[in-house]
């Protein structure tokens, strides 16, 4: 029982990041003084975590995201405006 809890726990943190990348920083407009960083509009779930989101300009941005190293691949950490 454990084990499929695990599995599930990891099944979507693996959704939630694979959605979350769907982000590209390649259009978005990039934070000043942090080139890694840009700005994003994301869609949030219950708990208030960033789920998915997509590059945008200041002006429309909620989120400022950058793209990180995950045990489940390359995710996004944000953080609201």
């Amino acid at each position: 029982m454990k084990s499929r809890i695990a599995a599930l726990a990891a099944a979507v943190t693996f959704l939630v990041s694979a959605g979350a990348v769907t982000a590209s920083s390649a259009s978005a407009d990039p934070v000043p003084g942090n080139p890694k960083q840009f700005y994003a509009a994301c869609a949030v779930d219950l708990l208030g975590s960033p789920v998915s989101c997509l590059e945008t300009d200041e002006a429309h941005a909620t989120h400022i995201c950058q793209y990180v190293l995950t045990v489940f691949g390359i995710g996004l950490d944000c953080i609201q405006r």
